[in-house]
């Protein structure tokens, strides 16, 4: 934070502060209200379209200026305050004035989870908001999620249809009230309300059914999820064969009877944004919630309707061995569309999934989905970002022009930047469907219309068939950046990283600069330009995109590799097309590749561990769920000319005949053993020790921390992403840093 023209504070009697930041729908105004009425002066605070204006008159007006940083409410960030002297003008009175008009420059918080306070209220029978589900004030609740624009007064916002009751209009004006000037006010005379009681919900759930009920970010699908029989049928409901889902819990205490919290990972699972935090399972539920996992996500309750449903459960169903409750909370959009947020479109759609849909009447106008986060050397990795996070901002090393990066095809974001902050969307998706492309769409034009900025280029995905290229390309302003290089981009974005870097960068598939599927690399990035200096060996891919989907296939393709064609007939014998493959892998015309993914499909399939994946990453995450303890096998690898094979590897599973747990431990020591000194010898060889992680593999808590220790022995400075994922949930944010930089080297002519 910068404080400009303090020194000479003391001299003036009416000063003119400009406050920038997130200080809009924080609680920030009535704040300063308090803060100027305790020290006595006259003057005026008003949000304006760069943040918070102040005027201050009176003896104390340099004690308000000190104290204005250090005691600010706690959803509100200031990062300058500007203090200039200005005519006196013998004001006594201190108000709040309306907020003013113009091109906007400040920014939405995002929705805050129920605060401590609030709390209290919703279970106080003697509170207006005794169990009122829509309970807020200034520290919580709703924010991006109810707006349509900036400045964020209720006008601008879902609630501008509710008309303030008279309590509720008093508490907003009042001062010395926690809810004075908190726009999204409401309380049971007059704020939203839901369709069905607690009671009711809470029957539903007990009796082992499915209700979907509307969130602050769209509709959840919520079940028991000790009751395997009902999350089957929430499985076979949703098309979700294998992946995963979350589950909630009423409180801290009740985390411990199905996980085992780091430290770490119990502060992130009680902060503000309350995200879905992976931690250690205890294997406590049903079977079928996370199959064949070690890790689970268990988020807390985020909104006043999730509190008042774990005490309306616990109350009227306790359970019989004492245990307390855990409900499934998956998001409600069924074959992987975008999440539902409309209320008659969750009747339409939601209906064949859940026995009850409880609505409300408070719209939702940007869907957010929970966030995930996990715990990787010690710091929070995001695998999703949105709700709780979604829309702050990025700080960049330094101001570049606007530019719109459009992500990818799968996990795709999006990044406008503004000045020195690049603003990452929440999640979206896969751009495989309509519904899907119309919500990529729309994230686009309401942050531009958030941020009331016109981006001058549009950086996409260097593969000229993804949805978001099209895009890009109508715009007649479109930029190309290659997929691994976006990857790098978006870790040296956010560390302010301006000098070159080694990148390794491991996923599952880009688009390579010779049209080649790559996803094992290594790459030299200095400003806006990169350099390929080393690859994984590349592997063929027999059946094409099917070996993505089909790790046995990758297994098979290594076998050939090792010369041992004729064991995969015999070693898959219950897959159909093993003797196909077998004949199919001896051409000298199949596709190849150099993904990391496909490795660790290889060793799945090899070790047995997975033959067909349902959901993406599926393999990697059951081969990750069997390592106890990291091994490495001596020889592992081979390091020629760049080229990293990891054939030798596989030799020693395929000789040893190591059960799945061995197998998987030596697959990862090893192969993270094999990417530091494939590392290093690049370090030695540039004369630049500056290393970025990124890439969807990246995810494996496993790889990152046992890369990351690897590179800091052998005294190598190297950083992972932690702002945005490292899959291609960030690609946006290094599109957006490559793209910005070439337009200030380069200029910019269209469709470059």
């Amino acid at each position: 934070m910068i404080v400009d023209g303090e020194a000479t504070a003391r001299e003036r009697r009416r000063l003119r502060l400009y406050v920038r930041g997130a200080v809009q729908g924080v609680g920030f105004r009535p704040y300063v209200y308090g803060l100027a009425t305790r020290y006595r002066l006259g003057g005026f605070v008003a949000n304006d379209p760069h943040g918070v204006v102040i005027e201050i008159e009176g003896d104390r007006a340099a004690d308000f200026v000190t104290a204005l940083p250090l005691e600010k409410p706690p959803l509100a960030r200031i990062d300058k305050i500007s203090v200039q002297p200005i005519g006196a003008v013998a004001s006594a009175e201190f108000c709040i004035r309306p907020s003013e008009q113009g091109r906007v420059s400040t920014r939405i918080v995002a929705d805050a989870a129920t605060c401590p306070q609030c709390l209290d209220e919703l279970f106080d029978p003697n509170s207006r908001f005794h169990l009122y589900p829509f309970i807020n004030c200034t520290h919580c609740g709703p924010r991006y999620t109810i707006a349509e624009r900036l400045p964020y007064d209720r006008s601008t916002t879902a609630m501008k249809r509710f008309a303030m009751c008279a309590a509720c209009a008093a508490e907003y004006a009042d001062p010395a009230s926690r809810r004075f000037h908190a726009e999204a006010i409401a309380c049971p005379q007059c704020g939203p309300r839901l369709s069905h009681g607690m009671s009711e919900i809470a029957a539903v759930l007990a009796a082992g059914r499915i209700v979907a009920i509307k969130g602050l970010g769209g509709y959840q699908l919520l079940c028991d999820a000790r009751d395997d029989d009902v999350v089957r049928r929430l499985r076979q409901s949703k098309q979700r064969d294998q992946k995963p889902f979350a589950v909630m819990v009423g409180s801290r205490d009740a985390v411990d009877e199905i996980a085992e919290g780091e430290a770490t990972e119990l502060a992130l699972l009680e902060s503000t944004p309350r995200p879905i935090v992976l931690m250690k399972s205890r294997q406590s539920l049903a079977s079928t919630i996370a199959p064949d996992l070690s890790r689970i996500g268990v988020m807390l309750p985020v909104a006043p309707l999730h509190h008042l449903l774990f005490q309306a459960l616990a109350l009227a169903y306790p359970r019989p061995d004492g245990s307390r409750w855990v409900i499934v909370a998956t998001s409600a959009n069924p074959g992987g569309e975008p999440l539902v947020i409309d209320n008659d479109e969750a009747e339409r759609r939601l209906a064949g999934i859940a026995d009850l849909i409880v609505t409300h009447d408070r719209d939702i106008i940007t869907r957010a989905d929970d966030s995930v986060v996990s715990v990787v050397a010690g710091h929070a990795q995001f695998i999703r970002r949105a709700r709780g996070y979604v829309p702050d901002p990025i700080r960049l090393p330094r101001p570049v022009p606007s530019v719109l990066a459009v992500g990818g095809a799968l996990k795709t974001t999006v990044t406008l930047t503004r000045d020195n902050e690049a603003f990452v969307s929440q999640h979206i998706g896969d751009l495989d469907t309509a519904e899907g492309i119309r919500f990529f769409e729309e994230t686009i034009d309401h942050l531009i219309a958030t941020l009331d900025v016109a981006p001058i280029v549009v950086a996409h995905d260097l593969h000229p068939n993804m949805a978001s290229t099209r895009f890009a390309e109508a715009s007649g302003r479109s930029l190309s950046v290659q997929h691994h290089h976006a990857h790098a981009a978006s870790v040296m974005a956010e560390h302010g990283i301006d000098r070159p870097a080694i990148a390794l960068v491991l996923d599952g598939f880009g688009y390579g600069d010779d049209g080649g599927n790559w996803g094992g690399e290594l790459l030299l990035c200095e400003g806006a330009r990169f350099r390929r200096i080393g690859h994984l060996t590349p592997l063929k891919m027999p059946g094409g995109d099917r070996a993505a989907r089909e790790p046995w296939r990758m297994a098979a393709s290594v076998l050939q590799a090792l010369g041992c064609s004729e064991e995969i007939q015999r070693r898959f014998a219950e897959q159909p097309q093993a003797a196909r493959v077998g004949a199919l892998l001896e051409r000298s015309d199949l596709p190849t590749t150099t993904s990391a993914g496909r490795l660790f499909d290889a060793a799945a399939g090899l070790l047995g561990v997975s033959m067909r994946q349902s959901y993406e990453g599926e393999a990697a995450m059951k081969l990750e769920a069997r390592v106890r303890r990291t091994r490495v096998v001596d020889g592992g690898w081979t390091l020629a000319q760049g080229v990293l094979s990891l054939l030798p590897l596989f030799e020693r599973l395929l000789a040893d005949a190591t059960d799945a747990y061995e197998g998987a431990e030596l697959f990862h020591g090893t192969l993270a053993a094999a990417c530091v000194d494939w590392i290093e010898r690049a370090a030695r060889q540039t004369g630049h020790t500056t290393v970025v992680l990124s890439g969807g593999c990246f995810l494996n808590a496993v790889l990152g921390e046992e890369v990351l220790r690897g590179c800091r022995s052998v005294g190598l400075d190297a950083l992972l992403t932690r702002q945005v994922p490292p899959n291609d949930g960030g690609l946006s944010l290094g599109q957006a840093w490559i793209a910005a930089q070439k337009v200030t080297e380069q200029g910019f002519e269209g469709n470059a």
